[in-house]
């Protein structure tokens, strides 16, 4: 097993590791069997386009039984963009820590998840998984084979490299990105389609005598917006990229029902723990919707960093169709499912084991959360302490700024849509935050950069084929479909 690379803590960090440790000890043996773990990660959508949180243009019926059937996590938190959601999904820690929160990895960036990282999947392995999939988008380096993710602990890989791929060519920068395991391979097929029915298979052929692992992060719906017509046959009151986002997203919940109906055929069904939730907030200007929140994608307020997000696990007693309101989020995933799963929870993690607050056998201990990113040459962050929000414009790490930052709080018990900065009201709670925000910026390490940093010049690998190519395959071309733009991200 990999070690934890260890960095220096300050008393902040102290604080939120003891937080962490009381929650997340070694585990004990559950009382039922280590159960299958399946997450699925949706990319870009919005906290309302699912109907279990209100949403009426998009049917997602399959979502709406998954949350009807479990737990719908009201407060459930993550990055405001992709990459850095998936690594603290994979670590259990904080992103800044291993350079992987300021910004995405871009298709030019020479940095990667950290090998030195423990992963969910190398945690799982010494526990008995030795089925470890990974079906869809990777999004956590490319540039050395150290990076993917059969170097990561996985033992199944099926899917990209990179975001914002080609739906029908399966291209990113005019290569293919599409692969089996290390092979890049063409196939004929709707990316969403293709990865929801290699879950499903994944699901019906996994063994009924070990636990296993699959993690789903489908690309869907994130840009660029291409969508089947019988889809889009679906929502012709809509017009543009809202009637391809609107099909997207209806062709993902198809596809989740795909997957959750293979599960449902298994003979341990009940002992399945799903997990779904999004990378982080939707896009306003295609139709998505993080009512009654503010914000989107790309910022740190709610509608940023607070996504739909359900779980079930019925033989564990996370059934019924309840609501948790606590606030956690990515980073908790790992000593959760590893508590679940009665493997040892290692120690320096930032998040905590939520099984006993969601069983109501314990409460939530109060913790700084942040969020941030400097993608572009602006920056911004934001902490949240109880009810109370701090969010940060500008040179906010620094006890000597060049250029002022500017600061908002908010009370989100009164004001959960961050309508009215308290800031001026408030200037002790104000300089309490800004302090925990330093501390925070104080734990960052060198890696991803600014989006565009290395992007001039750049010419991608044939066919992102990383590192020596492993043996051909034979494989089935793909007929031409007319490939459009991507989109960044």
């Amino acid at each position: 097993m990999k070690k934890i690379a260890l960095f220096p803590r300050l008393a902040l960090a102290v604080l939120v590791v003891s937080t962490a440790l009381a929650a997340a000890t070694p585990a004990a043996t559950p009382a039922t069997a280590q159960p299958n773990i399946l997450i699925i990660v949706a990319d870009d959508l919005g906290y309302a386009d699912v109907g279990f949180n209100g949403g009426k243009v998009i049917a997602t019926p399959n979502l709406d039984r998954l949350a009807a059937s479990g737990v719908n996590l009201t407060d459930f938190r993550v990055c405001p963009m992709c990459s850095p959601t998936r690594a603290g999904l994979m670590t259990g820690r904080w992103p800044l820590r291993f350079g992987m929160m300021r910004a995405v990895v871009p298709p030019w960036s020479q940095y990667g998840l950290p090998p030195p990282e423990n992963t969910l999947a190398e945690l799982l392995a010494p526990a008995g998984y030795a089925q470890r999939g990974i079906v869809g988008k990777w999004h956590l380096g490319h540039a050395r084979r150290e990076f993917l993710p059969l170097a990561q602990g996985f033992t199944r890989f099926y899917g990209h490299y990179n975001g914002a791929i080609d739906y029908f060519t399966h291209e990113r920068d005019g290569e293919i990105d599409w692969h089996h395991d290390e092979h890049t391979v063409k196939e004929t097929g709707y990316a969403t389609d293709l990865d929801a029915a290699e879950a499903a298979r994944f699901v019906r052929t996994a063994s009924t005598q070990k636990p296993w692992l699959l993690y789903v992060p489908f690309n869907a719906p994130h840009a660029p917006y291409q969508a089947k017509e019988s889809d889009l046959k679906k929502y012709p009151r809509l017009e543009g990229d809202q009637r391809a986002y609107a099909a997207m997203v209806d062709c993902l919940d198809q596809g989740i029902g795909q997957i959750l109906a293979a599960v449902a055929a298994r003979p341990d069904a009940a002992n399945t723990l799903v997990l779904f939730f999004s990378d982080n907030g939707g896009i306003l200007k295609v139709g998505s919707s993080n009512a009654p929140y503010r914000g989107a994608k790309l910022t740190v307020y709610e509608g940023g960093t607070r996504v739909c997000a359900t779980i079930r696990w019925p033989a564990g007693g996370l059934t019924g169709g309840s609501r948790f309101a606590g606030r956690i989020g990515y980073i908790d995933v790992l000593p959760t499912l590893l508590a679940a799963a009665g493997a040892p929870i290692p120690p320096l993690l930032d998040g905590q084991n939520f099984l006993p607050a969601l069983r109501g056998a314990a409460t939530l201990p109060e913790r700084p959360w942040f969020s941030y990113i400097h993608q572009t040459a602006d920056a911004h962050a934001s902490v949240h302490l109880g009810n109370w929000k701090l969010v940060a414009h500008g040179d906010f790490f620094s006890t000597q700024p060049t250029t002022p930052p500017s600061f908002e709080l908010y009370d989100l018990a009164t004001d959960p849509a961050e309508t009215t900065s308290l800031a001026a009201q408030q200037p002790t709670r104000l300089a309490q935050l800004q302090r925990q925000l330093r501390e925070f910026g104080s734990w960052q390490m060198a890696g991803v950069g600014a989006y565009a940093e290395g992007r001039e010049g750049f010419v991608p690998p044939k066919d992102w084929i990383v590192g020596s190519a492993p043996a051909e395959k034979n494989t089935t071309s793909k007929a031409g479909k007319k490939k459009k733009k991507n989109a960044d991200n």
